[in-house]
C-alpha cells in the first residue's frame, strides 16, 4: 500500500544504508568515544550551526525534545508552546513527566505562535503560587506543515529573551523547513536566537536517531549525565553518528527534503479543482492538509494509508517523503477524483 500517512513510514535512504554497512567493520571505541564516525558527525553539526554548538545523539524525537527541555528548566517552571505542538499533542505526557514542568498552550495561526501571543501568556512572574515561565518551544516545520521565516523565529526569540525565557525548537522536520526556506540551518536557528534544538534524522531518511543541539553551549553542562540517566546513550554510537555524517556531509538532507517538498506541491496541484476537496493550509514543506468528502474516506484508505487530522471537519493530512514517487501522486489524485465523481453520480 502506498503511504501518505507519515514520512516515518518511509524506508532508510540507500546512501545511509550503505554508510551503516561501511561502519560495521572492525572494533572502535563505544559510547561516542570514537575519533572516527562520531567526531566527524559532530564536526558536520558545527559546520552547519556554528563552531560553538554542542551536539549529542539520542535514539528518538521524544527523547530529544524532553531532554532538551529538561536541560533548560526546573520542575516548578512552565513551557509555552502552540496548542498543536507535538510535545503537547503526541508525546503521551512525556515532557510533563520527565521535566516536571507545566505545558501552557498558546493560540496559533497555521500552527505558528506569535510574539504578541507569547507576551500575553507571560504573567505572575515571581509569584510563588504560580509556575514560573522558563522556556518556549516552537516546531519547525509546524504540525500543520508550515514554516517559520527566520525573522519570525528571531522575533519570538527576542520576546522570549526579553522575558528571561529560553527558546527551544522542535526540528523533527528541520530539513524540510530549510529546503523550503532556501537558506542554511544556521540562518533560522543560531543566527535567529534559538538556544537549543532537536534535530530530526528519522523523518528524512535515517534508520533511527535524532540530535540535541545546544546553540548556547553553556546550557549543555551535565547533559552527558542526563542522557545516560535517561537511557539514551548508545553504546555502538558509530551507527547513529555515521548516519548524521552521511546526511549532512554532502547535503543529502537537502536533496531528500527538496524532493519531499516538491512531491507535496505536486499533490496540491493535482488535488486543486476536485469538487469537495479543499486545501486548508499553505503547502510550504512536505505536508498537505485538506477537507475531503466523508463518504470517500474508507474507500480511499483501503488503497492509500493516511490519517484524518480532524475527524469533526474531515480534514486529512497527507505526508510525502524522500522516496515518494510522482506516479504515486498521480494515482492518488486520480483515485480521489474518481471517488468524488462516484458519490456525485
Amino acid at each position: 500500500m502506498t503511504s501518505f500517512a507519515s514520512d516515518n513510514y518511509a524506508g532508510v535512504h540507500p546512501k545511509i544504508l550503505d554508510a551503516l554497512v561501511r561502519a560495521s567493520t572492525g572494533h572502535i571505541k563505544s559510547y561516542g568515544g570514537d575519533s572516527e564516525y562520531t567526531a566527524r558527525a559532530e564536526a558536520q553539526f558545527k559546520r552547519h550551526f556554528g563552531p560553538a554548538c554542542e551536539v549529542f545523539f539520542v535514539f528518538n524525537g521524544t527523547a530529544a525534545n524532553v531532554l532538551s527541555l529538561a536541560s533548560i528548566t526546573q520542575s516548578f517552571n512552565a513551557i509555552l508552546c502552540s496548542e498543536y505542538a507535538h510535545i503537547h499533542m503526541d508525546e503521551c505526557g512525556a515532557p510533563e513527566k520527565f521535566t516536571g514542568c507545566k505545558l501552557i498552550t498558546l493560540p496559533s495561526k497555521d500552527g505558528k505562535i506569535t510574539p504578541a501571543g507569547l507576551q500575553a501568556a507571560i504573567k505572575r512572574v515571581g509569584d510563588q503560587h504560580f509556575v514560573q515561565m522558563k522556556a518556549v518551544s516552537i516546531s519547525q516545520t509546524t504540525e500543520y506543515g508550515t514554516v517559520y521565516q527566520p525573522q519570525e523565529v528571531a522575533a519570538i526569540a527576542e520576546c522570549a529573551h526579553r522575558n528571561n525565557l529560553l527558546l527551544h525548537m522542535d526540528g523533527a522536520r528541520i530539513s524540510n523547513a530549510a529546503a523550503s526556506l532556501g537558506c542554511s540551518f544556521r540562518e533560522f536557528t543560531t543566527d535567529a536566537g534559538v538556544d537549543v534544538l532537536s534535530f530530526g534524522g528519522t523523518k528524512i531518511g535515517m534508520m533511527l536517531g535524532e540530535a540535541v543541539v545546544f546553540l548556547q553551549p553553556e546550557l549543555s553542562r551535565d547533559f552527558l549525565y542526563r542522557r545516560k540517566q535517561s537511557m539514551q546513550l548508545a553504546s555502538k554510537m558509530r551507527f547513529l553518528s555515521v548516519q548524521f555524517e552521511t546526511l549532512l556531509e554532502a547535503d543529502l538532507w537537502k536533496e531528500s527534503a527538496t524532493h519531499a517538498n516538491q512531491m507535496a506541491k505536486l499533490l496540491k496541484e493535482r488535488l486543486n479543482g476536485i469538487p469537495g476537496v479543499k486545501i486548508t493550509q499553505p503547502v510550504q514543506a512536505n505536508a498537505v492538509f485538506a477537507q475531503i468528502p466523508r463518504e470517500i474516506v474508507t474507500a480511499l484508505q483501503s488503497q492509500f494509508a493516511f490519517y484524518l487530522w480532524d475527524e469533526a471537519t474531515c480534514e486529512a493530512r497527507w505526508m510525502t517523503a524522500f522516496d515518494t514517487r510522482a506516479e504515486d501522486i498521480e494515482r492518488f489524485a486520480e483515485e480521489v477524483r474518481n471517488l468524488v465523481k462516484a458519490i456525485s453520480a
